[in-house]
């Protein structure tokens, strides 16, 4: 049996996937099979991971309808082999030198069940920087930290069997941050964490709607806070931590309701989102808007394109070099 099973759930990734399937074959630690899981791609994605398959016997491809990357990944998970097991999304890469690297730490700290990693941005407007802090001074993740800092565990993670044997698979319920409520999950079972910050894989972003991206995983990560209150009856701390993120996110989560409304020319929607904003936040302008969504939204429109814009074009000075 391999040492290492990696998890790669596939759907309609075809231009990634050779190079998402070259990067685990580069591996300097070799000892590993790669299990893909098509999950129900109407490009190309089974027909390349197919034909990689049949090349080589340490990959195998399973399919199944489309049914969201939590329910490809516990596919996975329930036929791997292997002693540990390592997450890799099908349009994201690993520098050869990964597996070796983060199972080192594992050989090293045999009370550690979880190593998370770190990568460059590949593609996108943060293309070329670190994905989290290099060097990060964060302490290894804990069930506090996760709560307090929803960035604390990296998706590029391995971890032991044991985990999955411990808390199950990562909850199918969930389309977004299905990971966040995983390692919080481990973490809250007992299991350990530790950080290798280095970069060592590309993590693609693919911002073809950066709005809609951004309402859906504040979207999930209340749905993630609601789902793990219940968990903490007898951690004070714990608990009063993630009241106050639960705040925070559902305020933003209003924010990007009323702006996604306003968007869709959904007025009227965008008025509720947009007092019950006002309701938590205040502030003259959140009440003005309020008031154009209801009696002059051609105005909020206007007035709503203009200000993205100015955040665009300063988003872009930032970005540009100094001359």
């Amino acid at each position: 049996m391999p040492a290492v099973s990696v998890i790669t759930p596939a759907y309609n990734v075809a231009p990634y996937l050779t190079q998402t399937i070259e990067s685990v074959l580069a591996q300097t630690f070799a000892d590993f099979e790669l299990i893909l899981v098509d999950d129900g791609s109407t490009d190309a994605t089974a027909q390349i991971a197919s034909d990689y398959a049949r090349r080589d016997s340490r990959i195998r491809l399973l399919q199944q309808p489309n049914g969201g990357i939590s329910m490809a990944r516990n596919r996975a998970l329930q036929q791997a082999t292997g002693s540990v097991f390592a997450i890799l999304d099908g349009d994201d890469v690993w520098v050869p030198q990964y597996l070796e690297c983060q199972m080192a730490i594992l050989a090293d700290h045999p009370g550690i069940d979880v190593v998370t990693g770190n990568a460059w941005f590949l593609g996108g407007p943060l293309d070329g920087r670190p994905a989290r802090p290099w060097p990060d001074l964060r302490p290894a993740p804990r069930v506090g930290s996760m709560l307090e800092d929803e960035t604390a565990v990296f998706i590029m993670s391995i971890f032991r069997r044991r985990v999955y044997e411990t808390i199950g698979g990562f909850d199918e319920s969930l389309r977004t941050n299905e990971d966040y409520d995983f390692w919080i999950r481990a973490a809250l079972a007992g299991h350990g964490f530790w950080r290798n910050d280095q970069p060592l894989g590309y993590y693609r972003r693919r911002d073809d709607s950066l709005s809609a991206v951004e309402l859906r995983m504040l979207r999930g990560i209340v749905r993630v806070l609601r789902k793990t209150r219940p968990l903490l009856s007898g951690q004070p701390v714990e608990l009063a931590i993630l009241d106050r993120q639960l705040t925070r996110f559902e305020t933003e989560r209003i924010a990007g309701e009323a702006r996604a409304s306003i968007e869709a020319g959904d007025f009227r929607a965008a008025g509720d989102h947009l007092q019950a904003l006002h309701q938590r936040r205040g502030g003259a302008t959140i009440r003005a808007a309020g008031l154009m969504a209801r009696w002059a939204p051609r105005l909020l429109s206007i007035v709503y394109s203009l200000h993205r814009m100015r955040l665009a074009s300063g988003s872009s000075a930032q970005r540009a070099p100094s001359s």
